[in-house]
């Protein structure tokens, strides 16, 4: 197939077009990414020969309809998106425009386009707001978002469906938790939290750090979109989660461990650098996903253990200093 990956220069985007390479190799893969954070994570893909990279805005209609025309593309996984929480609420009409606009363009476009086998959207658990009295959120639970970012997915959600309940364009999406793994921004939490406790720098937690969240490496992630978009029925929705839960401020001291180890500090010293500051508004108290039906439908079951892949990423950012600056540089 040819398959056309928006925010394909991103975290999870990047790992997907590599994934996806690596794993089809009948496939040809189109990007499309305005590189808001630059070239850093796809510069290396770029010469391989079944690989089309196209810069731009995934909310312009034209360049969307040229790509799908031009690269006879069959299905589209749409995972670009504005998904940093923080700058949503500095910027919501941005962000409604990355998140909601955006996919509505590439639906619409992929509409008139006629052509397409599958339209998958990368949605996120965010859209099920903050857990109360269930365990996990499951594909039956209700929309809460409480904040711009996860209002932008979840209208970008309920767009998704509605195109495939009016127009019967085939659609599905994963609702992921939180994503780890190699090359995420600096600007997210476990990359942030590394990059400072190497430096000497603060680390900053929001509130008194007993928020919870679910952790899925992005490895693991790939894997559960290929399974949805390859094998699910039209009009699915499927829960993806790692199983990983821990607590904000457990996690940050369980890292400063690591750094302590791996840059043979004393131990604890690094854990002295943690500082609380005050809450996030709209801020989540716990995510935690139930992924027993894509496990019963579809076979998916997370590869890759929690110490192993945490420990893994911790490594591989401290191996690429140079790539940090560039990307924050770049930002």
């Amino acid at each position: 197939m040819n398959i056309l990956i928006t925010g394909g220069a991103g975290f999870i985007g990047s790992n997907l077009v590599e994934y996806w390479l690596n794993t089809h190799p009948d496939d040809n893969v189109a990007v499309l990414d305005k590189l808001a954070y630059g070239k850093a994570n796809i510069r290396r893909l770029l010469k391989h020969p079944r690989l089309h990279f196209e810069r731009g805005n995934a909310a312009n209609s034209t360049l969307a309809m040229v790509l799908l025309h031009e690269q006879s593309i069959d299905g589209v996984i749409h995972a670009a998106a504005q998904s940093h929480v923080d700058e949503s609420i500095w910027d919501p009409i941005q962000t409604a425009h990355d998140n909601f606009t955006a996919a509505a363009v590439m639906l619409e476009e992929s509409r008139r386009y006629g052509a397409l086998k599958r339209f998958h959207l990368v949605s996120t658990d965010e859209v099920f707001g903050s857990l109360e009295d269930q365990s996990a959120f499951s594909e039956q639970s209700p929309y809460r978002p409480n904040n711009p970012y996860s209002a932008s997915k979840a209208g970008a959600d309920h767009l998704t469906r509605a195109y495939g309940k009016t127009y019967g364009l085939n659609v599905s999406i994963t609702h992921c938790s939180n994503n780890y793994g190699p090359r995420q921004y600096p600007d997210k939490f476990l990359p942030k939290m590394i990059c400072a406790a190497d430096a000497g720098d603060p680390l900053t937690i929001y509130g008194d750090g007993t928020q919870r969240r679910e952790w899925l490496h992005v490895e693991d992630h790939c894997r559960a979109i290929d399974a949805v978009f390859r094998r699910a029925e039209p009009g699915s929705a499927y829960c993806v989660g790692g199983g990983a839960e821990w607590r904000n401020i457990d996690l940050a001291r369980k890292l400063c461990a690591i750094i302590d180890e791996l840059r043979g500090r004393e131990e604890g010293e690094t854990a002295k650098q943690i500082r609380f500051v005050k809450d996030r508004p709209g801020h989540d108290a716990r995510y935690a996903m139930d992924a027993s039906k894509i496990a019963a439908d579809l076979g998916w079951q997370p590869d890759t253990p929690f110490e192993t892949g945490l420990r893994k990423t911790v490594e591989w950012y401290l191996a690429r200093p140079d790539w940090v600056e560039k990307t924050v540089r770049h930002r």
